[in-house]
């Protein structure tokens, strides 16, 4: 599933991405050659997604390298820290992002004096890794999440978690495919998730693309189709999860969490081990992106509020942990008391 397309890669030319902004009337991809260019596309959200962020970072620091390596070893590294704290200055809610600027920065600083050119080879090549581990990991988490999904009846998720988010397959859409492939007979609601839309674009595209049934409902739509039993659960994304199981995902989130524990109906959270943030003891303490209020006033360039009325864009809420039912991950599923099962998953 989801072969036909690819969210990122690094290619001789530069980073190639597929341009979500455009979904989905159209399938564009762009050849970043500059890191520069790789942070602006984090930032404006050609790419979005915790995991496919932090594997977008280091395809970014990757190609900085590259572009570096004829300077001296002392500049060489001093542009690869301008660099990485460029990228790191993107998006300050997935974890992901820092996480895999870490790892290409403890690359780099273990190879010590070796030459720029066999540096930067030794970034690419860290950088293709962490796509091809991601794309791993969302097909064991897959694998795990499969059996909790009911064997018939509709899933709701928010935002997109897909293949989209991610170097492929998808968390909670991973989840939802592997489901499938094992033989369930589910179908999908999907929120639009405003402001952004990504559920809408992203979500039910790609979804349709595999041929997994997919209806799209608008976000206050969720508690009414769970008040008439319509939805036998709930899976969603995240881009940090705090020690204690507090979940930051895209903002609406908290909501259906709440909507999902009135009505008895489970609700999953999955992303990888990459997205736990095991030095944050709870919710509280997740920094949340503050978007442009532009993206609420207007849908591109149609204006839908009146000039001069102020809007407020926390891209991402915060569910509190006691609202969720498991964390699945490619290591396994971790249940409450997560401050004990999160951090047991990282030792197994």
């Amino acid at each position: 599933m989801s072969s036909s397309f690819f969210t990122v890669e690094l290619t001789d030319d530069g980073v190639v991405m597929l341009d979500q902004r455009l979904l989905p009337t159209q399938e564009i991809y762009l050849t970043l050659k500059t890191p520069e260019e790789v942070a602006a596309a984090i930032r404006d959200m050609v790419i979005r997604g915790a995991p496919a962020i932090g594997v977008a970072a280091a395809m970014g620091v990757a190609q900085g390298a590259r572009l570096a390596a004829g300077l001296p070893h002392d500049r060489f590294v001093a542009r690869l820290e301008e660099v990485s704290n460029l990228i790191g200055s993107t998006r300050p809610t997935a974890v992901n992002l820092f996480w895999a600027i870490e790892r290409m920065r403890g690359v780099w600083r273990g190879a010590g004096s070796q030459a720029p050119a066999a540096i930067a080879a030794r970034l690419v090549e860290e950088a293709r890794a962490m796509r091809r581990e991601d794309e791993g990991a969302c097909r064991a988490m897959g694998r795990h999440g499969a059996a909790l999904m009911p064997d018939t009846g509709n899933v709701l998720t928010h935002c997109n978690a897909g293949a989209l988010a991610t170097a492929g397959y998808g968390t909670a859409l991973g989840v939802i495919r592997a489901a499938v492939e094992s033989g369930k007979k589910i179908a999908v609601l999907a929120d639009e998730t405003r402001p952004f839309l990504q559920g809408a674009r992203l979500t039910a595209w790609e979804l349709a693309r595999d041929g997994i049934p997919v209806t799209v409902i608008t976000d206050s739509m969720a508690g009414h189709f769970m008040s008439r039993g319509e939805v036998r659960a709930v899976v969603v994304g995240a881009d940090r999860i705090a020690a204690n199981g507090d979940t930051a995902n895209k903002i609406g989130t908290y909501s259906v969490a709440v909507l999902a524990r009135e009505h008895g109906i489970p609700f999953y959270v999955a992303a990888p081990l990459s997205t736990i943030d095991l030095k944050l003891p709870g919710g509280d303490r997740i920094p949340i992106e503050q978007r442009s209020p532009r993206e609420v006033t207007h849908l591109r360039d149609a204006q839908l509020a009146p000039d001069g009325v102020p809007a407020e864009h926390p891209a991402f809420d915060v569910t509190p942990h006691r609202y969720i039912t498991a964390i699945i991950t490619e290591k396994g599923v971790a249940r409450a008391p997560y401050t004990e099962t999160l951090s047991g998953l990282f030792s197994s």
